[in-house]
């Protein structure tokens, strides 16, 4: 079953990527996340579907991403999510893979716990590099924030399919990611073990994207009793395959919809 047949998406009524980008580009936003089971997503979307539309993407309701994260060989990135440092950023190189497309992205927490993002466009073969372009880019972002970071390499690979849900009249979107999965790259940081992270197939992440105040998504979910946790996709699965990174903060959503695998291979079958 597609993820859009468990959300039930078709009783929403659709939006093209234009408009989207046209009326909630939300380049600077609050994101609120959420670890959730299907079956209350669904309820969400239901809730939803008299003032929230669906992106449609040549016919499609659901995308597949994969994002390659960049980060120091100990982990630098990570460690200042981890520590909940103000001014904290990442960068990633994603494509979306239906459509091949490609972009490189930046995120910088800001001052008041808003999230701002750069990005650019580039070619489908320059997924998951880390070149001159990108090196550019960064440095550009984040001007003198950057000099106090070492080198960077892609460390790890999350890949999930997504559904949008996009509020019109709010500006405001609404992600929901199931069957996430992270693993190191071939040329991972030496500190990340050999296996894999994933979040369970009956639960989805919901990442709440608007301004400062929460919105109606929020506000349902709150009333199912789920409330925003600090659930980075890539510090999590980077924070749990490494034996050198404190964890503490992570650790206790293994067994609650997170598991570490040892082996790739063992979460393959298991998915089979």
């Amino acid at each position: 079953m597609t993820l859009a047949d468990r959300l039930r998406l078709a009783q929403l009524a659709p939006v093209d990527l234009a408009t989207v980008m046209t009326v909630a580009p939300l380049a600077r936003r609050v994101d609120r996340k959420y670890l959730v089971p299907t079956d209350d997503a669904a309820r969400l979307v239901a809730a939803l579907a008299k003032s929230h539309r669906v992106l449609q993407l040549r016919g499609r309701r659901e995308t597949t991403y994969r994002s390659t994260y960049l980060d120091t060989d100990d982990l630098l990135l990570c460690r200042a999510h981890l520590q909940g440092r103000r001014l904290r950023w990442k960068a990633r190189s994603r494509l979306y893979v239906e459509d091949a497309v490609c972009r490189f992205e930046v995120k910088v927490r800001g001052a008041r716990g808003e999230t701002v993002k750069h990005a650019v466009d580039l070619a489908p073969d320059a997924y998951g590099r880390c070149g001159a372009v990108e090196r550019a880019f960064i440095a550009d972002a984040l001007g003198e924030r950057h000099a106090a970071v070492g080198d960077l390499r892609p460390v790890l690979e999350i890949g999930y399919t997504r559904a949008t849900l996009v509020d019109l009249g709010e500006g405001s979107r609404l992600t929901i990611d199931h069957g996430v999965l992270g693993r190191p790259t071939l040329t991972g940081a030496p500190v990340l073990g050999a296996g894999a992270v994933s979040i369970d197939r009956d639960r989805v992440v919901i990442e709440t994207k608007s301004g400062l105040r929460p919105g109606l998504g929020d506000r349902l979910l709150g009333e199912m009793g789920h409330r925003p946790l600090a659930l980075s996709k890539y510090a999590t699965s980077a924070a749990l395959l490494a034996d050198e990174v404190p964890d503490n903060s992570v650790r206790r959503l293994v067994g609650r919809g997170v598991t570490v695998h040892d082996e790739l291979a063992a979460l393959a079958k298991e998915a089979s």
